[in-house]
């Protein structure tokens, strides 16, 4: 299984490192953590929204609804899917402290890019969650001279228990275990993809 960090491909040079991944690989399926921006993939994928996307077209797939131009690509966005034999969750957009307790339905503009508390709720409602996507990290996995992880996803790590969770946002490699998950910070795709074993969970890194 392909597995991608951060595309940007809205960008030209972000969209073709994100095609010659697939190309490179002829996946059967594929795992993206977020800041896609590009939505007519060569392979089923399923990814979890970042800060950089187009808003009007992640709001459309949150109602279930497939725009013009989005093919093989399936959000998630506090569900979960069967992808290759295993139960895949994802957490959709980024942390505001100051939209936290809003209303889903009360973001708008460019704030519909952040995840919310019923967000946050209603991904730890889901149960025998195999892998977890998300675009921001836990707090314990990154160090800039201060922790850039935010505690609401270590609240989902807590309730949901993976084996194995996937995230974006930082365009850096970092592995670790964050209380008892196993949590892999993925680089860009213009530096590198990933293949996942999904019988062993193993990640293997492919540089470009």
């Amino acid at each position: 299984m392909l597995v991608l960090g951060d595309a940007h491909a809205s960008d030209p040079d972000g969209r073709a490192a994100l095609l010659d991944a697939y190309r490179e690989t002829d996946p059967d399926a594929a795992l993206q953590v977020g800041d896609l921006q590009h939505y007519d993939l060569p392979a089923p994928t399923w990814f979890v929204a970042g800060n950089n996307e187009d808003l009007d077209v992640i709001e459309a797939m949150r109602r279930g609804e497939r725009p013009p131009g989005v093919e093989n690509a399936h959000l998630l966005a506090s569900t979960a899917a069967e992808v290759a034999g295993l139960r895949v969750a994802g957490l959709s957009g980024n942390y505001a402290p100051t939209k936290y307790e809003t209303p889903r339905a009360d973001l708008a503009g460019g704030r519909r890019r952040h995840f919310v508390r019923e967000d946050v709720e209603r991904a730890a409602a889901l149960d025998d969650v195999d892998v977890l996507l998300t675009h921001e990290a836990p707090t314990g996995l990154l160090w800039y001279g201060y922790d850039p992880g935010c505690e609401h996803v270590n609240g989902l790590l807590a309730a949901l228990d993976p084996d194995l969770c996937l995230v974006g946002h930082h365009h850096r490699h970092r592995e670790g275990e964050v209380g008892g998950v196993r949590v892999v910070s993925l680089a860009p795709v213009r530096e590198r993809s990933y293949e996942l074993d999904p019988a062993t969970l193993t990640l293997a890194a492919r540089g470009r």
